[in-house]
């Protein structure tokens, strides 16, 4: 594949949890150039130098001596070996890891393995019910029972046979783990949202840059041609001067009391929490997670990404963003959730371009002074007279084969993928200030360029949160 030469020392080290000990893991990371554990004068090596990548068929002709014997007499090769009868041969394959099997690690996991040079691996979940049922689904597809589990994330980081790692965990570990992925030199595909603070989203775009990685957010809908459609309908003038972009982020709810319960037997609970403040187990806190602003942020976050990605796509401000939030949202008074059900938020950008943020009908329409034009969640479009292609309608939010395709594709050619970490950057700032403003309670103005908030203190220490230890970064 691409694998370039790592260093013979681990150039750094974490912690993980088993019971009551605290257990140096070593990372085999391939550049350096971080302030990092165990490797005094790291800084020091020529990081662009070692960040220049292998092209895989570089690679595949200075690995050809691995395929020789004794004196140079070939091994024995197969067909299945030199990738005929409908095989891809090893050297040609993008082997995979899993981080987090729950619900979307399999479906995505199922969506890669569609792809026939995808070879899985190994998969990782602090559930072993979960990695177990991933590993089925593996076994399966590949006819062997060669896909490992482990526990422990970084031991699966730490295996230098893989190229590229699928991070389908809760929010709270994303770019955490994103950020370990880059380090131990793997390619990622990590879902949304990919960062829980704006902080974070930096970190994560500053550290994909520094170890040359291929970095995909799992906002498929750029890859969806019903979507795209709409865009350039936008960008081309179809609907007229833009003025108003308006999303629907659909219904939102669940609640409890969260009354804590001995951890379940096979869950690694404390390494589920993450970076997140410790509280007792219980099932509504784990099972609601999304509903609480130490584990998730809401619909915002949730959907938020996906459908501001859209507009910062056809407003053309991709590598910027808004300056001002302002709204309102219906929080819960009792019970363990503490973000808005409902929202009700405008956004405005400097040229006077508004967003209204709401929760009605999933979906984002494009308002101008000539027309307008509308995507829902199932890639339907309207008003009828806009759809020229009509073949483009009707491709919705669970079609996946294109975004996966698109990051394979750019882990062969070391190109930009669809959702680049700066761009999904971005789109997620905006949806975390919106979310700022409704816990805030108040109008927010923001800088895109220091991504600073505007003489508001209380705004700019949210745009970090502390991290647990030892779950940080």
């Amino acid at each position: 594949m691409k694998r370039r030469p790592g260093p013979t020392k681990p150039l750094f080290a974490i912690h993980r949890q088993t019971g009551n000990a605290a257990l140096p893991v070593n990372l085999r990371g391939e550049v350096d150039g971080f302030d990092l554990v165990g490797q005094e004068g790291a800084g020091q090596h020529n990081c662009q130098n070692a960040m220049q990548h292998l092209s895989r068929r570089r690679f595949l002709h200075h690995g050809a001596a691995g395929l020789l014997g004794l004196g140079g007499v070939p091994s024995l090769l197969t067909a299945a070996t030199l990738g005929r009868s409908g095989n891809v041969s090893p050297g040609e394959r993008i082997t995979l890891g899993l981080i987090g099997c729950g619900s979307r690690g399999l479906y995505d996991l199922e969506c890669f393995l569609r792809e026939p040079e995808v070879q899985c691996l190994a998969v990782s979940d602090c559930w072993q019910v979960r990695r177990e049922k991933a590993k089925q689904m593996v076994d399966k597809h590949h006819g062997n029972k060669d896909c490992r589990m482990y526990r422990f994330h970084e031991e699966l980081l730490d295996r230098a046979d893989i190229d590229a790692v699928l991070i389908a965990t809760g929010d709270r570990w994303h770019a955490v783990m994103s950020i370990l992925a880059c380090r131990a030199g793997k390619d990622v595909y990590c879902e949304k949202p990919f960062c829980l603070t704006i902080g974070e989203g930096r970190m994560l775009v500053e550290t994909t840059r520094r170890f040359g990685t291929v970095w995909q957010c799992g906002t498929q809908r750029r890859s969806n041609a019903s979507y795209r459609f709409v865009v350039d309908t936008v960008r081309k003038g179809g609907v007229g001067k833009l003025h108003t972009i308006t999303m629907g982020f659909g219904g939102w709810g669940g609640n409890g009391v969260a009354k804590p319960e001995p951890v379940p037997a096979g869950f690694d609970y404390d390494r589920w929490l993450g970076q997140a403040p410790w509280r007792p187990y219980s099932p509504v806190s784990v099972g609601l997670w999304r509903n609480h602003w130490d584990t998730g942020a809401g619909p915002i976050a949730d959907m938020g990404p996906h459908f501001v990605d859209t507009a910062q796509w056809a407003h053309d401000s991709e590598y910027g963003g808004a300056v001002e939030y302002e709204g309102s949202g219906r929080f819960q008074n009792n019970g363990f959730a503490n973000v808005p059900f409902t929202v009700n938020v405008q956004v405005r950008y400097a040229d006077g371009v508004v967003i209204r943020m709401n929760s009605g009908e999933k979906g984002v329409r494009f308002d101008g002074e000539d027309g307008w034009i509308r995507v829902d969640d199932w890639g339907n479009i309207t008003p009828e007279k806009m759809r020229r292609d009509l073949s483009v309608s009707g491709v919705g939010y669970t079609y996946m084969a294109g975004h996966v395709r698109n990051f394979l594709d750019c882990v062969r050619s070391r190109g930009q993928p669809a959702s680049p970490p700066e761009i999904s950057h971005r789109s997620h700032t905006i949806a975390h200030c919106a979310n700022l403003c409704l816990r805030l309670g108040r109008k927010l103005r923001f800088n895109p360029e220091s991504e600073r908030f505007i003489n508001d203190d209380d705004a700019n220490r949210m745009l970090v949160r502390t991290m647990r230890h030892p779950w940080g970064v």
